[in-house]
């Protein structure tokens, strides 16, 4: 089965975010007139699900300790994900540069991908969400594009790293950059040591009553 590296995602104009080596946006065209989703934009580690596989961004990713939440997690829903598709989102298990205290769950899943290489729309990602009990991320907007609106946004940067906008259709792979890109807080990498050499530091969850734990 083919594997799939998860593309970079390009900044938006605005985002101060972007580094050097980053790819960014010339405008936002690719939007006008287009409904859009936005969402929070979450601080983990970008995975992929497969009905018999989980990788992390790199297709050869080791093992790391962080990964075995998901790993579990992916063994109890695998067999739901249909042969040939694969589910992206964050896995949230460790702590990066953002401390998060009340998480839904260590897994938050943004897109899902067919046998045909085309992501879903994001009606039909929240009905596979829920049939596999994926949690996705917080929506900001929903609606025609409007950039001076999404400009105006207004987010605590000191516990959101940023928001991503996608198109609300379904879209193809080749067609990535056209219909995804982002917003990222400055300097949004906030420690100087990877998180994956220090000690890991588990986020928290919510329980049902809503309460961290």
């Amino acid at each position: 089965m083919i594997r799939y590296k998860y593309p970079r995602t390009p900044h938006l104009p605005w985002s101060p975010g972007a580094t050097s080596d980053d790819i960014r946006c010339i405008d936002t065209n690719m939007f006008v007139g287009r409904r859009v989703v936005v969402t929070e934009k979450m601080d983990g580690e970008n995975s992929t699900l497969y009905r018999d596989f989980v990788h992390a961004r790199s297709l050869d990713s080791i093992n790391h300790p962080s990964r075995d939440w998901l790993k579990c997690f992916h063994a109890m829903i695998g067999y739901d994900i249909p042969i040939g598709w694969r589910v992206c989102g964050e896995n949230m298990y460790a702590r990066h540069s953002i401390c998060y205290s009340a998480l839904k769950s260590y897994f938050y899943g943004f897109s899902i991908w067919d046998d045909n290489n085309q992501c879903l729309s994001w009606a039909d990602t929240l009905t596979w969400f829920d049939l596999l009990g994926i949690t996705s991320p917080p929506v900001i907007y929903r609606g025609i594009w409007d950039e001076e609106v999404i400009r105006q946004f207004q987010l605590d940067t000191k516990h959101v790293e940023g928001y991503v906008v996608r198109l609300e259709d379904s879209f193809y792979f080749d067609d990535f950059r056209m219909s995804v890109a982002k917003w990222v807080r400055k300097n949004h990498v906030q420690t100087e040591t990877h998180w994956m050499h220090k000690v890991i530091v588990p986020n928290g969850l919510c329980d049902i009553e809503g309460a961290s734990k």
